[in-house]
């Protein structure tokens, strides 16, 4: 990027160059006067100082380990992420023994009944089933 600059910024000063002979000396004084102007006002070089707290992950890293609040900081992470995967952990146990549970109580009704097994594989039959359990 910087590369494509310095080079655009040499072609202008080329073609700019190639018409200094032929301008006129009243607009050459012009543009010395404004060019020592543009330096005159030119901000010296400084280091920039940027200032970046200490919380933030997208920065230095070390200030997040280090300062005393970012224990507190990481227990405010910490924390509600485990309550969310004990939560998820502790659904997913219930649903699962809600699943045995209907399993068993199935296998019982099929155990206890005295339709031999074949009348479970008629069709007609699973309709007939629906019909007794919505009544």
């Amino acid at each position: 990027m910087i590369n494509k600059e310095l080079d655009f910024a040499y072609k202008v000063r080329l073609a700019l160059d190639e018409d200094l002979d032929r301008m006129a000396p009243f607009a050459a004084t012009r543009l010395a006067a404004a060019r020592r102007l543009a330096l005159s006002r030119k901000k010296a070089d400084v280091p920039v100082h940027v200032f970046a707290a200490p919380m933030q992950l997208a920065g230095h890293i070390g200030n997040f380990v280090s300062s005393p609040i970012s224990w507190v900081a990481r227990m405010g992470l910490v924390i509600p992420l485990m309550i969310a995967v004990v939560g998820l952990v502790g659904i997913y146990h219930v649903e699962e023994q809600h699943r045995i549970q209907e399993t068993a109580d199935i296998d019982a009704d099929v155990l206890a009944d005295d339709l031999p097994l074949s009348a479970y594989l008629d069709h007609g039959f699973n309709a007939y089933l629906d019909k007794q359990r919505a009544e």
